[in-house]
């Protein structure tokens, strides 16, 4: 539902519906405080987010009457010069952007709302593979992306986009380097890497988004579940720190 309705309603239904799933899924070890608080602090974060998605899809019917994605993006250039107000000078356009840009940036992990991102590790393996690589996630750039008949108007949209990401891929390089946590940090490369996605959005390269997207989920799924064979393997040890010499014991999933 959520890539291939037609229209901002059914990607809305698509969106929560994501969200619910990673909600349970993170959640998985309920028995567990720490994956407790990590699922309610992924589901506040996303709802944040969604605070600036449903106005936007709000703003975007109110503006063009329609919530399909063909009148909208037909009819994007016709109300570019319109205003929000007579006593505040802003672009009803670039309101928008900037709203679904909110919701975006909350679930895809961008700076300021990537918090929930490491604690959702707190799930199995498999989960963290799902989340961080194919799914909760990339929804984000995806929207973005089918989006951008619309995010082409306003340049200060696109601006802000293009920072959001920059500063997204760097901060969260340089944190996942100090951390000893193996799945926390390679959640923090998933924020670094939907970074980039996000920045490539922002320069009106969609097409390199969406390619990098493709390559994120298939490499990051693989090296999710090639940590947690090493984990298995550890007993359930995630601290790098205790991690030497072990190469000759996993040749299969460290090659």
């Amino acid at each position: 539902m959520l890539v291939t309705g037609d229209n901002s309603l059914q990607l809305f239904l698509g969106w929560e519906g994501v969200g619910l799933a990673s909600y349970l899924l993170i959640h998985f070890w309920f028995t567990r405080l720490q994956a407790d608080k990590a699922a309610i602090k992924a589901m506040l974060v996303n709802r944040v987010g969604d605070f600036g998605l449903a106005p936007g899809i709000s703003g975007c019917f109110t503006l063009f009457q329609t919530v399909d994605f063909s009148t909208i993006f037909a009819c994007a250039s016709a109300p570019r010069n319109s205003w929000i107000s007579r006593n505040m000078r802003l672009n009803a356009i670039t309101l928008i952007c900037i709203l679904l840009l909110i919701g975006a940036a909350g679930k895809s992990a961008q700076i300021g709302s990537h918090t929930w991102s490491p604690d959702a590790m707190e799930g199995p393996t498999p989960v963290s593979a799902l989340i961080h690589a194919a799914t909760m996630v990339t929804a984000g750039v995806f929207m973005i992306a089918r989006c951008s008949p619309l995010f082409e108007y306003p340049p200060t949209a696109l601006i802000v986009i293009t920072f959001a990401g920059a500063m997204t891929s760097f901060l969260a390089a340089t944190t996942g380097i100090l951390q000893n946590d193996l799945k926390r940090v390679i959640a923090y490369s998933t924020c670094s890497q939907l970074g980039y996605m996000i920045f490539a959005c922002g320069i009106s390269n969609y097409s390199v988004s969406v390619f990098h997207l493709m390559n994120h989920a298939f490499f990051k799924a693989l090296l999710f579940l090639s940590a947690g064979s090493v984990i298995h393997a550890m007993s359930d040890e995630q601290d790098m720190r205790k991690m030497g010499g072990l190469p000759p014991h996993s040749l299969l999933p460290m090659p």
